[in-house]
């Protein structure tokens, strides 16, 4: 088991690729927001890169082991230490019975994991351990950890001591700026040339009014082609309604005129347009972003981007580290 003396901010269960194929039930994905470096925590403890682990957001926990274990931290910069004792980041580590793992604030990135060797081993809900907070399901009682609670640890065999090479670590960045992947649709239709292209040359700052359901930016207005106004009633009445449809995770929905990437936690459906969506590959950006920080939107194919998520599977391996 492993006892919570500090939650940290929202700090919860997650694991890879979260509640697949529930969505259409009204469930969302949840799972990591940068799978990336929760597969490679895993990797480093020897679990499955989807094992259960732990995503700290922001402000990290403190946990004390009640058993000798491997642990490895990776993502943002939290400043682990284990009794006091700064322990590095993106390798694994051995942990005795008794000893406490204490992080702070994020100095670097947004968001830290936590990988144990064995996994969490909370209940399964539709086929997943993952915290749906806003729907109260899965985690331990649907929600972030909380202080007094202890978290049921399955048996592992890790191997300390081992680390992620240099070059297979998600490049956090250090200026506030991120260029974040988007591919075209599904309704790119329905805004003009001159707003299209105001979309992928404009800074957008993102909002604090964001969670793990909604990425809100703010930025410039959107304009519109003709079928935006030109529409049946049922659409609604301003530019960016439209009939009740399915949105894909990651989408930028349009309310109104401020755009919303749907994230871990989003929504389903709903009847605003969605001209652009953020690709698996680039959820690890919008993951260790924090509000404020700036995007600059960089269009992708279908295919490029399936391409560089399989690329980003294959660096979560054995390959990666030595």
């Amino acid at each position: 088991m492993l006892e919570v003396i500090k939650p940290g901010l929202e700090t919860s269960i997650q694991d890879w690729p979260g509640r697949f194929a529930y969505l259409r039930f009204g469930f969302p994905w949840s799972g990591p927001m940068d799978s990336w470096s929760f597969r490679l925590a895993n990797v480093l403890v020897g679990n499955p890169p989807g094992e259960a682990g732990l995503e700290c957001q922001f402000i990290g926990p403190t946990l004390k082991f009640q058993r000798d274990g491997v642990i490895a931290v990776t993502g943002a910069e939290m400043q682990p230490k284990l009794d006091g004792t700064p322990i590095p980041m993106w390798e694994s580590v051995a942990v005795r019975a008794g000893q406490t793992l204490e992080m702070t604030f994020a100095k670097l990135g947004a968001r830290a994991y936590i990988a144990i060797a064995g996994g969490i081993r909370n209940e399964v809900f539709f086929g997943s351990r993952s915290t749906f907070h806003k729907g109260g399901i899965g985690g331990m009682g649907g929600h972030a950890i909380k202080a007094g609670q202890t978290l049921p640890i399955g048996d592992g065999k890790g191997v300390a001591g081992r680390r992620v090479k240099a070059d297979a670590r998600p490049p956090i960045r250090t200026d506030k700026r991120w260029d974040v992947d988007v591919c075209a649709g599904p309704n790119d239709d329905w805004i003009d040339a001159a707003g299209q292209e105001r979309f992928l040359t404009t800074d957008w700052k993102l909002s604090s009014k964001s969670d793990r359901s909604g990425f809100r930016l703010d930025g410039p207005e959107w304009s519109f082609t003709e079928k935006a106004y030109n529409k049946r009633p049922e659409h609604g009445s301003i530019p960016s309604n439209i009939v009740d449809h399915g949105y894909p995770v990651g989408a930028i929905n349009l309310a109104g005129q401020t755009p919303i990437i749907l994230v871990n936690d989003a929504p389903d459906g709903g009847g605003f347009i969605n001209p652009y969506t953020v690709p698996q590959c680039g959820f690890w950006k919008l993951g260790q972003s924090k509000p404020g920080e700036i995007y600059r939107f960089q269009l992708l194919t279908v295919e490029e981007a399936q391409q560089r998520a399989r690329e980003i599977k294959a660096i979560c391996t054995e390959q990666s580290i030595e």
